[in-house]
């Protein structure tokens, strides 16, 4: 009985030093990559957010003090867009950090009409998988719209934690029976809420931050704010009765506060300084929600500037100078590696991004553009953008070239006279198209008309006759008569 003691309590030693041993190598892998504690990372993505509609980018009727305050902390890039003027697609090269057109999610809908409701590949990494991986807590909180399988759920991509809803819309208040797809969910299980939803999910914002205040942690914030439906608390809308986008200005007040309450508990708990913030919307503003896109040509769904340029901050007080502007071409599928970098962890060799580490840039250890091309493509609309010259393409109907230095409203077609540039265009397109994947789904035919109707007119400089499907067959019933 003695020497069975006696083995029992040796090999209990020897499980202990080499636990021990093991939760130090994981200790030391963080720290041997960070000289200070790694930083939090926080990403904000707003919904169809106009690009001159906030105060830093210059609104004179929209009121956003607090993401102006995060603006000013921080670096405003003023040439900064996302891979699609779509929400899911947009979502998808945002989160993975690579062309979504690589893993054929090309369209919104995520599977609309004959492929369920698939999204993400599972071959796809994200960076919450990486921040995972590496000792971070993370939390998906908002809109996912990437799919709604088991497989594409938010907790089987990397988060530790969901608080959102799996759809690309719903309302902002409490719905009496919502599909599996609308519900407020947490990790699965519906929420009963009350009050509004920017609110709430502000609220669980704060609440994870303080739960986590003395661990590591990577937050995606992914408000439905200012998507349609047009929906305000009655206090909000009372306070800009006399606006002229009354319910935008409730709605964007609303963002703001939460954005704010955000970085307040950040500051209060002392972790401001060491949070990485990016602020970002997903697309262009929406032709349905009052949005303004300043002097930028097109909104959501088409491939102008006014589709995918987008507001785009960054701030980390303790590693970056504040209140600067970069000038250079930039991508939300920067996001990822300059997260990853910024907390000294190491991408595999054999995750191939797309997206660009800003950091050397903002710290001007680099000099130059992060990127010299950029490319788009949905369906039958596609872009590329190779210097300060960018050409739009229509299957079946041609092309238009534009120098954006000196026309940034795409209204002057230089096709014509410059042939060379817009075929040194054409390969660099043809090469980027080689390396990706057919579209594992197409959106409906209705969307798909209304979208190749709006290019063409853009492409023509003429008026849009229609801008949804409705409104296309009343128009096609008014012809016939």
């Amino acid at each position: 009985m003695r020497n069975k003691f006696k083995n029992f309590f040796v090999i209990s030693v020897l499980l202990c030093l080499f636990s021990c041993k093991s939760n130090d190598r994981n200790k030391a892998s963080f720290e041997s990559n960070t000289k200070t504690p790694p930083p939090n990372v926080i990403v904000i993505v707003a919904d169809d957010a106009g690009y001159i509609d906030f105060g830093f980018m210059g609104s004179k009727d929209l009121d956003t003090p607090q993401i102006d305050a995060l603006a000013n902390a921080g670096v405003v890039f003023t040439d900064a867009h996302v891979t699609a003027t779509v929400c899911a697609p947009s979502r998808a090269g945002l989160m993975t950090g690579r062309y979504q057109q690589r893993m054929g999610f090309e369209a919104n809908g995520t599977g609309y009409g004959n492929s369920g409701d698939i999204g993400l590949a599972d071959s796809a990494t994200t960076m919450a998988t990486v921040f995972q991986n590496n000792n971070y807590k993370t939390i998906a909180l908002g809109k996912w719209h990437l799919g709604g399988e088991s497989s594409d759920h938010p907790n089987n991509r990397g988060f530790d934690e969901f608080y959102g809803f799996l759809s690309g819309s719903r309302s902002y208040f409490p719905l009496e029976e919502p599909s599996k797809m609308k519900m407020l969910q947490h990790n699965g299980k519906r929420v009963k809420f009350e009050g509004y939803m920017t609110d709430v999910l502000g609220d669980r914002s704060v609440e994870f931050v303080e739960e986590n205040k003395e661990h590591p942690f990577f937050m995606y914030l992914s408000f439905n704010a200012v998507h349609t439906p047009m929906e305000a608390k009655q206090e909000d809308l009372k306070k800009y009765k006399d606006h002229p986008r009354k319910e935008l200005a409730a709605m964007t007040w609303s963002l703001d506060e939460n954005v704010g309450k955000l970085r307040k508990k950040l500051k209060d708990l002392g972790l401001l300084e060491n949070t990485i913030i990016y602020f970002i919307s997903d697309n262009g503003g929406a032709y349905n929600n009052q949005s303004k896109n300043g002097s930028l040509k097109g909104w959501k769904g088409n491939k102008f500037e006014g589709g995918h340029r987008v507001p785009f901050v960054i701030s980390w007080p303790s590693q970056i100078k504040q209140g600067r502007k970069f000038d250079g071409l930039t991508s939300a599928l920067d996001i990822f590696p300059t997260s990853v970098g910024a907390a000294g962890i190491s991408i595999p060799g054999t995750l191939k991004l797309d997206g660009v580490n800003l950091l050397p840039f903002l710290k001007r250890e680099k000099r130059g553009e992060p990127h010299q091309k950029l490319f788009w493509r949905k369906l039958e609309e596609s872009a590329a953008r190779v210097g300060n010259y960018k050409m739009i393409s229509l299957e079946g109907y041609g092309s238009v070239l534009y120098d954006l230095e000196k026309d940034l409203e795409e209204t002057t077609d230089l096709s014509g006279s410059k042939p060379e540039i817009q075929q040194n265009i054409l390969n660099e397109f043809e090469e980027w198209e080689s390396g990706l994947m057919p579209p594992l789904w197409v959106e409906e035919r209705g969307w798909m008309d209304v979208t190749y109707h709006i290019h063409r007119q853009l492409m023509q400089n003429k008026l849009i006759e229609y801008a949804n499907p409705a409104a296309m067959l009343r128009l096609e019933k008014s012809k016939k008569k």
